[in-house]
């Protein structure tokens, strides 16, 4: 395990001790080699990047940072281990080709006993799953601008010290983020998220805006979205028939919250009619825990998929 010492990498370490099938062979954390850190009921101790033993491991997770990870990757491969990226280096729009997105519920036929995959991100994840069935029976109105406005707990960005993350800059506030140049639909995520809807068909543009919850985990994602004809029936019906027996995929009536998702590997997901529009509209509600599904639990269900194990094991529905 590279990068252990971050809030997703610490999340990993957890489910690789406790996983019936893995055991931890390292883990990495620059700033803090030498440092044995508590996880839970368990310990570890830290060791430098550079002393990770590569050769030694089957898999190798990667949680340093964006930018950094890339390198590492090339090295897990060179030295004849399998490896699960979770920064931004390889994902789709970041100018690589080729490598499967580990969007499991989507790519799984990719993921399958593949010797490198690109963990997606955190709100690449809710968002992506929400809209697909969508995207993928063509339900969407051509030329249409979806609508995202999606809420992440504050262990989304990580867990280097920042101003404006401290206790009493958050508490009891809600804000946006991710504007730059005082323009806003700027944030490092939508080439991810616009490639992969690309790939699934999708012509319409994206309009994504980021806000910070004075949470520690969890996402919710509020998408609004202009359909070529309404839906009649079940509204549910196109995630039904995509994800069946999907055992990470919740289906409810109800709005979901965070409360239904932190500390599962889930995406939980809504839909229902607008009222009120000159067209027919879908309002499409998603909920994850961000260091989960988003993240650490992610990996963990697609280098399963890698190794051949099934897909559930040791993870928490």
């Amino acid at each position: 395990m590279l990068g252990a010492s971050g809030y997703a990498g610490r999340e990993l370490c957890s489910l690789i001790l406790d996983h019936p099938e893995f055991e931890l062979a390292f883990a990495t954390a620059h700033d803090q080699r030498g440092v044995k850190a508590r996880l839970g009921r368990h310990a570890i101790d830290f060791i430098a990047t550079e002393e990770a033993p590569l050769a030694d491991a089957v898999l190798v997770f990667s949680a340093l940072p964006h930018g950094a990870s890339r390198e590492w990757v090339t090295r897990i491969r060179e030295a004849g281990a399998c490896a699960v990226d979770l920064s931004a280096d390889l994902r789709p729009g970041n100018g690589c080709d080729g490598i499967p997105y580990g969007l499991t519920e989507l790519m799984r036929e990719h993921v399958l006993n593949a010797p490198l995959v690109s963990n997606p991100g955190c709100y690449p994840t809710a968002i992506l799953t929400a809209i697909a069935p969508l995207l993928q029976q063509g339900l969407i109105a051509d030329d249409a601008t979806i609508v995202v406005d999606a809420a992440s707990g504050v262990t989304g960005a990580g867990n280097s010290p920042k101003r404006e993350l401290l206790f009493g800059e958050i508490a009891e506030d809600f804000r946006a983020y991710g504007f730059a140049n005082g323009g806003g639909n700027v944030h490092r995520h939508l080439n991810e998220m616009r490639a992969v809807s690309r790939a699934l068909g999708c012509r319409a543009d994206l309009v994504f805006t980021p806000h910070l919850l004075p949470v520690a985990r969890g996402i919710l994602a509020t998408i609004t979205v202009p359909l070529r004809a309404s839906l009649s029936g079940d509204v549910l019906a196109p995630w039904r028939e995509a994800y069946d027996a999907e055992p990470f995929i919740e289906l409810t009536n109800e709005p979901p919250c965070l409360r239904d998702v932190v500390h599962r590997n889930v995406v939980r997901i809504a839909a229902m009619p607008l009222t009120g529009t000159r067209s027919p509209m879908l309002l499409v509600l998603a909920a994850i825990d961000n260091l989960m599904k988003g993240a650490a639990g992610q990996a963990v269900q697609n280098a399963n998929l890698m190794l051949g194990l099934p897909e559930t094991v040791g993870l928490p529905a």
